[in-house]
């Protein structure tokens, strides 16, 4: 059987230049068009969790949500979505970040987490750390604790899990 990490990397392409110059994209679709690919993808981030208590999953829109979902079905917990601004109907609370090539806001239902809730944070890629700061601001925020972080991809050389503080980081690959 191929190494499962090395499987993944073959499904992922560098598209150079996107979304603007100078950056080079990690283009995910060939994994989640490939069946044994997403399902060992999946894997590999709930896997160190199974033995943790994790009451809910939180992603990050919008690929966050590919893999938070299934993570949390996996996991046997809830999912909550974190969204751009003005797509939640009722209640929100928002957090502005700075992502690698810009700045944006995020929102989460003001309802949706509480005190005593222990969160898995999921997004597919951790850069510079912005996005899941402002997630990580977000659930705090709202009184949950975060037990860790799972990342589809991991760029090591951008250094994101700094911005993560002291919060455990899991990535299924790193380039």
């Amino acid at each position: 059987m191929p190494d499962p990490v090395n499987h993944l990397e073959a499904l992922i392409r560098d598209i150079p230049d996107f979304p603007k110059p100078g950056i080079v994209f990690k283009d995910i679709t060939p994994l989640l068009a490939d069946p044994a690919g997403l399902a060992m993808a999946v894997e590999i981030m709930a896997n160190p969790y199974r033995n943790e208590r994790v009451d809910l999953v939180v992603g990050a829109e919008s690929r966050g949500f590919i893999f938070g979902t299934a993570i949390a079905q996996s996991l046997s917990c809830g999912f909550v979505p974190i969204r751009k601004p003005g797509k939640l109907p009722g209640r929100t609370v928002r957090a502005s970040y700075d992502l690698e090539y810009g700045s944006d806001v995020l929102e989460v239902h003001a309802d949706s987490l509480s005190p005593g809730h222990r969160v898995l944070m999921v997004d597919d890629l951790l850069a510079t750390g912005g996005t899941m700061a402002a997630c990580i601001e977000l659930v705090r925020g709202l009184g949950a604790e975060i037990a860790a972080t799972a990342f589809l991809i991991e760029l090591g050389f951008l250094d994101g899990r700094r911005k993560l503080g002291h919060v455990p980081v899991h990535a299924a690959i790193t380039f």
